[in-house]
């Protein structure tokens, strides 16, 4: 499928993926609707900061995904939707699981209704390597077993089924578009990388994080979209699950010391208890596999870890952006 002229929906367009895809997506030469969080600051997220001649491209449109009237509006006379809106944070999915039951679970119904009544040529489902829990066999393909280690990744868990099931029974054009841990400018504080890149620049030499031994497959924004964007231009993986990730890994400790090299090697690691994950909620090992992905699509990674890490240290490294971050605070 060629998006060139299409009308596509983005939801959760003002947050960290949604407003690098909006904006990637124009440059495919979309029309783009951006489907934000409405809020009484008149707030358009990420996207009140990105060059005003792209801005004015793009209409927005405040709502709730919760609101299935307000979702319905919103995709109405759309082609394809990207439905990228969620509660993501971990932590705070222990603090109040049913806000992650609203808002991942009943959003996305609220998405693949109203995408069904209006007969839709795509629907882009976004999950989480969050659902296969602590690798079971690596690298991990979409073949691996689910595990609900947390109630955030219980609810895309269900959201991921839901979905599937608009496929199977009314052959809606589901894709679900599984990345695994996104990362670069305008992430928020409560992944990390920005913890630790917030904490050097700010003058830190004691850099706080949780458990340092669980891996991750580090994936950059670009790429991350890129894989969006490949996966909704291929039939092929229509009715299917597709992982966007690098097939290698690199443990938290790891990565904190590399960051530190790159910033400030004087700073140390030290231990802090409110960032450590119940052990059984721990996800330990993360590897994805990208060979479903790239046997079935144009993607391919264009960014290595260390050129990742550069342009997001650069981006934060602006004072105009790190005045936006609570580096001494543990974001939840």
């Amino acid at each position: 499928m060629n998006l060139k002229g299409k009308t596509v929906l983005v939801t959760g367009a003002d947050g960290f993926i949604g407003s690098h895809l909006t904006e990637q997506l124009l440059e495919e030469g979309c029309n783009v609707k951006a489907f934000i969080y409405y809020n009484s600051f008149g707030s358009w997220g990420w996207l009140d900061t990105i060059d005003s001649k792209i801005q004015s491209q793009i209409e927005i449109i405040a709502g709730d995904i919760r609101d299935p009237f307000a979702v319905k509006s919103a995709i109405k006379e759309v082609d394809i939707v990207f439905h990228l809106a969620a509660l993501i944070a971990i932590p705070y999915s222990y603090v109040a699981p049913s806000s992650y039951v609203e808002t991942n679970i009943n959003g996305t119904l609220n998405i693949l209704q109203a995408a069904r009544d209006f007969n839709l040529e795509k629907v882009i489902i976004t999950s989480t390597s969050e659902v296969y829990g602590t690798a079971q066999f690596v690298p991990i393909t979409e073949a691996h077993p689910k595990q609900a280690q947390s109630p955030y990744s219980a609810t895309k868990i269900a959201a991921d089924s839901i979905s599937e099931s608009f496929y199977k029974s009314f052959n809606l054009p589901v894709t679900i578009v599984r990345p695994f841990n996104t990362y670069g400018p305008r992430q928020s504080n409560r992944a990390i990388i920005p913890t630790i890149i917030t904490q050097l620049l700010s003058g830190s030499e004691q850099i706080k994080l949780g458990d340092t031994t669980p891996t991750r497959d580090l994936l950059f924004v670009i790429d991350s979209v890129n894989g969006f964007i490949e996966a909704a231009k291929s039939d092929n993986l229509i009715g299917s699950e597709v992982n966007i990730a690098t097939g290698s890994e690199i443990s938290v400790g790891e990565l904190a010391s590399k960051i530190i090299s790159l910033i400030n090697p004087n700073a140390s690691i030290v231990s802090d208890e409110i960032r450590i994950r119940p052990e059984a909620s721990e996800v330990f090992r993360l590897l994805g596999s990208n060979e479903k992905l790239k046997n079935n699509s144009n993607w391919r990674q264009k960014y290595s870890l260390d050129q990742g890490l550069s342009k997001t240290i650069e981006w934060f490294k602006n004072p105009l952006n790190l005045v936006k971050y609570k580096s001494d605070q543990y974001g939840v």
